[in-house]
């Protein structure tokens, strides 16, 4: 990972080792959720301890794109939260990740330059999509 960030990732519960290995294999650190919570704990604190280590929160998880909108009216919290989200099946994440990694990466070194840090990938069965 020569001229590379090395970045962190927390992975919350639902998401496969396999995503986990991935990252690891490209020279990144992974916390696995399930390593420091308990698994059914809710998503606002998932958040903050991925917010808190300066992690980037890998989840299939729709309902944490309400919790760090990168736009919208009123309070905004986790203002620092970067998230990649899986759109596709667990199944494929492991693949579609290795596919997607070099934009992830491209994406973070960007986001650091910027006003706002997050980074916000979305990764599906089809696409990749980044959100500034």
């Amino acid at each position: 990972m020569s001229g590379r960030s090395r970045l962190r990732f927390l992975a919350d519960n639902c998401v496969p080792d396999s995503v986990a290995r991935i990252l690891r294999e490209a020279g990144h650190e992974v916390i696995l959720l399930r390593e420091i919570l308990p698994t059914n704990s809710p998503d606002p604190l998932v958040a903050s301890v991925a917010e808190l280590n300066g992690a980037i929160l890998i989840s299939f998880d729709k309902d944490l794109r309400a919790l760090a909108p990168r736009i919208g009216i009123g309070q905004r919290r986790f203002r620092r939260l970067s998230r990649i989200a899986f759109r596709c099946g667990e199944p494929e994440a492991a693949r579609r990740l290795q596919l997607a990694l070099p934009l992830v990466e491209f994406e973070w070194m960007m986001a650091q330059t910027a006003s706002d840090k997050r980074m916000i990938v979305e990764i599906g069965p089809t696409y990749i999509r980044t959100l500034r």
